[in-house]
């Protein structure tokens, strides 16, 4: 399957909210690279429960009454590596709001699966990342 494929499956899924479907699309524990309010990036390892649970709260019912639009940039690091650059459009209230984040996706025996999901502005309450 494709990586435009595996998107298009992932995007029906979000526009009618199946979270558990979406989750069963990914590699865990999985790792979620955001920012911190104040300047600094946080790191964590999301179990599926995590996972689920945060993207209920994200996604509600769905994306369907967002009107998303997505432009994805695949860059295959190696047959196995894909990372993927997207820059999204939504409609919210009325009002038009972009946003940028990049997924890692691997590739497993049962396919393509997202692994790693790098988008600022999640790390509200995080603890910021440390070195060492």
């Amino acid at each position: 399957m494709s990586i435009e494929k595996w998107f298009e499956d992932y995007d029906k899924l979000a526009e009618t909210g199946d979270i558990e479907k979406l989750a069963d699309m990914a590699v865990f524990p999985m790792n979620v690279v955001t920012d911190v309010p104040g300047g600094y990036a946080a790191a964590k390892q999301w179990t599926r429960e995590e996972y689920v649970a945060a993207m209920k709260e994200a996604m509600g019912g769905g994306t369907a009454d967002l009107n998303l639009r997505s432009k994805r940039t695949p860059h295959h690091l190696t047959e196995n590596l894909c990372l993927v650059e997207t820059e999204a459009t939504m409609t919210i209230e009325g009002q038009e709001q972009t946003m940028r984040y990049a997924d890692l996706l691997v590739r497993t025996e049962d396919g393509w699966a997202f692994q790693t999901m790098v988008q600022g502005g999640w790390g509200y309450g995080w603890e910021p990342a440390k070195r060492g």
